[in-house]
């Protein structure tokens, strides 16, 4: 049996972002994925974020079609080239910007994955993968988890698999699904695909818990972002940047995030 479509999101735009997920909505339903936001937009030069902070969750960065310059409070200053990741383990608290260049337009993505409470409290720890380190196979990208004997360079702090698909002008994608990802969903971001016989496109689709696989159709060609996970299985705890599983762990992470602000203030970085 095939899981089916449950609920269909366009997101909200805010200038060149739109935000499909976030915590204190879809993010309920869809967690550990708690926040999606997607870009896909010209840019002036130098676009991009100043340091901000984040604790209790980790975000991946995936950027198509632009480098990105990127920097975090644990000491680390490197160029991700397109096609590269950025993966944020914030734990206890951490600190990163980025600035994006080398194209005129960018099309990307940044998610962040709710913790769980062995990890949420933890060092913080960053990842930086070059575009060869990102397996692929048939058109598929992984990004983080495993699909067809492939492991992702990222390493998942739960149960999950997170893809990027590209099908050809009348190509079908199809993948099972083990019992325990009742989670799972998949944004279609250029061309259209049918699923069940619903056309969809340029829009964010929640699948239902059950059913051992998804397919995808398309006509003339189309790309998506496709996630699967074990369901995080704690509440969420929310701040203004952080995602925590209860009060004490999120009090203790926007305490840390305080001090390395304060710190990045006194050195002129904020």
């Amino acid at each position: 049996m095939n899981r089916a479509i449950r609920q269909r999101i366009r997101g909200q735009s805010h200038g060149a972002i739109t935000r499909l997920v976030s915590p204190g909505d879809l993010g309920q339903t869809l967690k550990p994925f708690v926040f999606l936001d997607f870009i896909d937009a010209d840019i002036a030069p130098g676009f991009g974020f100043d340091f901000h902070p984040h604790s209790g969750i980790a975000t991946l960065t995936y950027q198509l079609d632009c480098d990105a310059e990127m920097e975090d409070t644990s000491g680390q200053k490197v160029l991700v080239r397109r096609g590269g990741l950025e993966w944020m383990q914030a734990g206890g608290g951490v600190w990163h910007r980025g600035s994006l260049a080398g194209s005129p337009h960018v099309t990307g993505f940044q998610l962040w994955v709710a913790l769980p409470a062995g990890l949420e409290d933890a060092a913080a720890n960053a990842l930086y993968v070059t575009p060869e380190q990102v397996p692929t196979i048939d058109g598929v990208k992984v990004l983080m988890g495993t699909y067809r004997g492939l492991q992702g360079p990222v390493p998942e702090p739960s149960p999950m698999t997170y893809l990027h698909v590209r099908l050809a002008p009348g190509e079908s994608w199809r993948m099972m699904l083990p019992d325990r990802f009742e989670v799972a969903w998949a944004m279609v971001f250029e061309g259209q695909v049918s699923m069940d016989g619903v056309q969809l496109s340029d829009e964010l689709v929640v699948l239902t818990e059950r059913g051992s696989a998804v397919e995808f159709d398309s006509a003339a060609g189309a790309q998506l972002m496709f996630g699967a996970a074990q369901r995080h299985p704690w509440p969420l705890f929310l701040g203004n940047y952080s995602v925590h599983t209860n009060a004490a762990s999120l009090a203790n992470g926007e305490r840390r995030i305080r001090e390395i602000g304060s710190e990045l203030h006194r050195r002129g970085q904020r």
